[in-house]
């Protein structure tokens, strides 16, 4: 998961898109959201705003065993693409700068 907090750092900066339009930043502060009100009202029901019945022991167990890590394994999956993607990238620039040598050095032959 600190991977993906610091790629999350360099996405804010990125050219390619506004934070705001990336739904995976979203995701992962949703995560840490729900773990710091879950480690908050340790003990306590949880209010929702669209029922009167809060939830109660067993609906945060849930949470915590079943919600919680989905949206962990969903990020590191997401991770793992990210990096897939970087690596294609970063292939695809090494080629092109190969290319670009090669072309280079049959000019000044």
């Amino acid at each position: 998961m600190a991977m993906l907090t610091a790629s999350a750092s360099s996405v804010s900066r990125s050219p390619f898109c506004r934070p705001e339009e990336d739904p995976f930043l979203l995701l992962e502060s949703t995560l840490r959201s729900m773990e710091e009100i879950l480690r908050r009202s340790r003990g306590l029901p949880l209010r929702r705003t669209w029922i009167e019945q809060p939830y109660g022991e067993e609906e945060i167990t849930l949470l915590e065993e079943e919600v919680i890590p989905a949206i962990q394994q969903c990020l590191a999956r997401v991770e793992e693409l990210d990096q897939r993607l970087q690596a294609q990238q970063e292939a695809e620039i090494a080629r092109i700068e190969a290319e670009r040598m090669a072309q280079l050095d049959l000019v000044q032959a």
